[in-house]
């Protein structure tokens, strides 16, 4: 696996394609509630619609887990650019290791499994303390942040980077830094738009998603690849040999002769030998 390119350890990293679809698509949907919101007079219960819950989301709204993870706070400028600053610094070094595909799908699926992971302590917790830990709307990019990270460091052991250009920070030292943040918000209480057990889920995925070679998931599923792989050269292998046996052609074994077949092949073509199309006397018939 390529290191970090030196973009993402000194100056400003440069994004690609996929990190550009990310960046655009989180500043745009806040953009839009913004505008909606603050100037053309649409009720904030427009926002709400779209972000997540955990009990609506057990009533069947369920696109409440795609939505969520899109919004930020239309009247906190911070919110959003905190989201857009995470994804900025950490994504590149990733989606040029991945590639944009790849990169994509991590990041959806990361957003994803972090607040169903959410959904599912909240199930299991008792409700006086689930709800001390779970806001009743939750919505943002943090846990993917969590995610990115958890990636990163997993994927570049050993290397730096600068968050925000200004602190150098190992790998080892980012993990122990997003893990330390969350757990200490925990203790403190310290509510976020997110929840408070949404960017555990986060850290899990980016563990089971995009952990380099350490990542379970990834391993079970290049496992699988290699087993569908085996199975269609062998169900090919079968096709093949029953084309073969429906054939009415059969291959004829050749090759070099004994010398006696050799000798005993042709009439002559002297003239004067008797063969096919002439007379004993050796005369061409007519």
């Amino acid at each position: 696996m390529p290191p970090p390119s030196p973009d993402a350890l000194g100056s400003l990293p440069r994004p690609a394609a996929g990190v550009k679809a990310a960046l655009l698509t989180l500043f745009a949907v806040w953009l839009a509630f913004a505008v909606a919101i603050n100037w053309g007079g649409a009720s904030p219960d427009l926002f709400v619609l779209f972000c997540g819950s955990n009990a609506l989301i057990l009533k069947g709204e369920v696109w409440r887990l795609v939505t969520g993870p899109l919004l930020h706070h239309p009247g906190q400028l911070g919110h959003i650019l905190f989201a857009l600053l995470g994804v900025y610094f950490l994504s590149p070094s990733l989606e040029q290791s991945w590639g944009a595909r790849r990169y994509l799908r991590f990041v959806a699926l990361s957003a994803v499994a972090a607040y169903a992971f959410q959904l599912l302590v909240w199930m299991i917790l008792p409700a006086s303390i689930a709800g001390r830990l779970v806001p009743e709307y939750w919505y943002g990019a943090m846990p993917v942040i969590e995610a990115i990270a958890i990636a990163w460091a997993l994927s570049f052991r050993g290397q730096t980077v600068r968050l925000m250009m200004l602190i150098p920070v190992t790998s080892r030292t980012l993990v122990l830094f997003v893990v330390g943040v969350s757990v200490l918000a925990v203790v403190a209480l310290s509510h976020t738009p997110s929840g408070l057990i949404a960017p555990f889920g986060g850290m899990l995925a980016g563990w089971l998603l995009g952990g380099g070679r350490t990542s379970p998931l990834r391993r079970w599923w290049l496992r699988q690849k290699l087993v569908q792989t085996e199975r269609a050269l062998q169900v090919e292998r079968d096709r093949r040999q029953r084309r073969i046996a429906r054939s009415p052609f059969r291959v004829i074994e050749g090759g070099n002769q004994p010398s006696d077949d050799r000798e005993s092949g042709p009439p002559s073509s002297d003239p004067g030998a008797p063969g096919e199309g002439r007379g004993p006397d050796g005369r061409l018939l007519n």
